[in-house]
């Protein structure tokens, strides 16, 4: 545990660093030097500790052990989602060493006025940790009311987001009511908000059978969250480690790259197969990407 005051420095430093890396009101910022060229690497929990209630300890135990220092926690539990469940993470990260740069909950879906209230409160949560992103995909295609329901929340939400300066992440995924190029230009021609984009999770554009670099140029001025992820096929959605799929991942950076995307690229490898020695399997990852990451 550490005291108030330290507890406080953490959430200010955090808060700053937020802020002096993406600005106050945008996505996107110019590329006025070398030293704003290129991206920060960060993790995802579901890395570490798969789709199961964990509560982050695979994560808190591995993640230290690597270069990687910044942290997407998926919270999807009502543990995590607590208040006390909120202060263990900011805690943990404190005694760790490591950053919390934004928060995935469940999916878009189901009851509007219920789906709302769940994703302001993980927006103030964010807050409350120093960072400034929240994630959401959606639910199975067709279910769940549909891309509908997914505007019907947006449209709430975006308001909030401007006031708030919270960057809402709207995740791909195959056979989701979120995952086509088509789906987005709907999302964003009802939403028009520069706090509300795309995280482009260029593993499930390939499962689905969509190519990462039409989505990059039609998207790039509302894509503000990234997660590396890699797949067996091109139409086909099966994740495996890094490398052994078809993802060109560091040709998908470095398009994005190019059009001054200068925000998180997540590690989001999941779930850790059985008897992967995660330390050095994680670690192997960031080293290879590490030559995206702008300078200090």
């Amino acid at each position: 545990m550490f005291n108030n005051l330290d507890r406080r420095n953490f959430i200010k430093s955090s808060a700053l660093f937020a802020g002096a890396s993406f600005g106050n009101a945008s996505t996107f910022h110019p590329l006025n030097s070398q030293e704003t060229i290129g991206v920060e690497l960060a993790i995802a929990t579901i890395c570490l500790d798969g789709f199961g209630d964990e509560y982050f300890d695979s994560a808190f135990k591995i993640i230290p052990q690597t270069p990687i220092r910044n942290v997407e926690f998926n919270v999807w539990y009502p543990r995590s989602l607590s208040p006390a469940g909120i202060d263990s993470i900011r805690e943990r990260c404190y005694q760790n060493g490591l950053k919390p740069i934004s928060l995935q909950g469940s999916s878009f879906g189901g009851n509007a006025a219920k789906d709302t209230a769940h994703k302001l409160w993980l927006m103030e949560k964010t807050k409350a940790l120093g960072c400034r992103r929240v994630k959401f995909t959606g639910a199975k295609r067709g279910t769940q009311g549909g891309l509908d329901t997914v505007i019907e929340v947006l449209k709430e939400l975006a308001p909030a987001a401007e006031e708030m300066d919270v960057l809402i992440a709207v995740e791909n995924h195959a056979n989701n009511n979120i995952e086509t190029i088509e789906d987005y230009k709907k999302i964003f021609a009802a939403v028009d908000s520069s706090h509300v984009g795309m995280c482009l999770d260029m593993g499930h554009f390939d499962g689905a059978g969509i190519s990462n670099f039409e989505v990059i140029d039609r998207f790039h001025d509302k894509i503000n969250h990234i997660d590396l992820k890699d797949v067996v096929a091109f139409g086909t959605y099966n994740s495996v480690p890094y490398g052994e799929g078809v993802t060109r991942g560091e040709e998908i950076i470095q398009a994005l790259i190019n059009k001054n995307y200068t925000g998180y690229v997540v590690i989001e490898q999941a779930p850790p197969q059985e008897g992967m020695e995660l330390v050095s399997e994680m670690t192997r990852i960031y080293n290879q990407f590490a030559k995206f990451v702008k300078k200090a």
